[in-house]
């Protein structure tokens, strides 16, 4: 017998269905309330309400649970490829030997990107922060590519779009980074695997082959999936909704890295760095900065601490950990404002005000500390965090386009002024 829950308005009762989710997640659906009863729900900031049925990602907050299409990110990050992840998220099954060279292959041949892009680089101020430029080249690619427009396609149409979007992100955000330094682009060569091309693109010269450090393409392997998809977080709910309309893909992913772009989501890692320069720059001093942090009445927060959906740990932050410490190591970089962040962090992971509190060093913080090791500047990094997030996005758009899900339209409780009349702008 289905469950279901009882609503009462004006002492009338209305019986709302349960439903029940795969891992005994519980949600009332209101899908027929306002039909039903003239009613909306008021939940600001979607904090409790589910937009939609999805088999892609599973987050458990409470206990600190994250697994992609079933599989724990511990065995992802510990045994996978960013680009099987991507193949997992997106076709919802891991690839075989066949299906992933296949899957390389197919990207590898449309790394290149128009000419005519390098233009875009020639009109954007040279202040310009990467995450705009990032949003208008892949909102561009819709022109370039206007196939893309068309509101049915077959699914060959469709894997074609998103092998594109794949191929050509690694390669825009590599340009993004070369042209910040004023250096000549790199071009991908498809000897590589998909994320030493990207390093290659990024850390390479033209005259010759760089040899990027096996520990670094692992560390990057690791980043990239543990930001690959996260549920229904800001971002991936814009890209959503903005599909909803039949945006094409190359739209929605550029709404969903406008969102990403937002202090309070992706750019937390870069908050991280920022805040570790500051107290550099006010004399290194970590046990100040404690203090301040454990004091109520200091405006001051440690950034990269907590997390605001893991209530217990953020499984990410342990695996990627070691791979911070295994760059650490192996790149042997003396950096005070590295330094700093390892005695917040000793200190966080063993103090009991943080320990009461739960506030472990989550992904951001040592995701941020990895990026500037590699010496990523810090406006890159949630550029870094979109080419990760790639992978999630488009596997929630194409969900959200096979299940036929309806164009999103939230409602509201209007609070504004009633029966106005209209005044003469001479009497006014």
């Amino acid at each position: 017998m289905s469950q279901t829950v009882q609503l009462i308005i004006d002492n009338k009762t209305y019986e709302l269905p349960v439903i029940t989710g795969t891992e005994d997640e519980k949600a009332i659906d209101i899908s027929k309330l306002r039909d039903l009863t003239g009613y909306v729900t008021l939940d600001i900031g979607y904090k409790n309400t589910g937009a939609t049925k999805s088999a892609i990602t599973f987050l458990d907050g409470e206990v600190g649970i994250l697994k992609y299409r079933g599989y724990p990110i511990e065995q992802l990050a510990g045994q996978s490829s960013f680009l099987e992840v991507a193949y997992l998220l997106i076709y919802g099954a891991l690839p075989s030997k066949d299906q992933i060279k296949d899957f390389q292959a197919k990207i590898n041949h449309h790394t290149l990107i128009h000419e005519d892009m390098k233009k875009f680089f020639d009109g954007f101020p040279s202040n310009s922060h990467p995450m705009g430029q990032l949003t208008a080249l892949i909102s561009s690619l819709s022109a370039f590519y206007p196939e893309s427009l068309n509101s049915v396609q077959s699914k060959e149409d469709v894997d074609l779009t998103i092998i594109k979007l794949l191929a050509k992100m690694t390669t825009i955000v590599s340009w993004i980074y070369k042209k910040s330094l004023g250096h000549p682009v790199i071009y991908p060569q498809n000897k590589y695997d998909y994320v030493t091309n990207y390093l290659h693109m990024t850390f390479g010269q033209r005259t010759e082959d760089v040899v990027i450090d096996p520990v670094v393409v692992d560390a990057m392997n690791v980043l990239l999936i543990l930001h690959a998809d996260h549920e229904q977080n800001c971002s991936t709910s814009t890209v959503r909704i903005v599909g909803s309309s039949e945006a094409n893909l190359y739209s929605s992913v550029s709404a969903g890295i406008s969102a990403l772009w937002g202090p309070l989501h992706g750019g937390a890692n870069q908050a991280v760095i920022e805040m570790l320069e500051k107290i550099k720059a006010d004399g290194g001093d970590t046990d100040k900065w404690i203090a301040k942090a454990k004091d109520k009445n200091d405006p001051f927060r440690l950034m990269g601490f907590g997390h605001r959906v893991y209530k217990n740990f953020d499984p990410r932050a342990k695996i990627i950990k070691k791979a911070c410490d295994d760059i650490l190591e192996k790149l042997g970089i003396d950096d005070e404002v590295l330094e700093i962040a390892k005695r917040l962090e000793e200190v966080a992971l063993k103090d009991p005000y943080f320990i009461e509190r739960k506030l472990y060093p989550n992904v951001d913080f040592y995701s941020g500390i990895i990026y500037r090791a590699l010496g990523f500047p810090t406006e890159m990094f949630t550029v870094l965090f979109a080419l990760g997030r790639l992978p999630g996005w488009i596997a929630q758009w194409k969900e959200m386009k096979e299940n036929k899900e309806p164009i999103g339209r939230p409602r509201q409780i209007y609070v504004g002024a009633v029966d106005q009349d209209y005044v003469d702008i001479e009497k006014r």
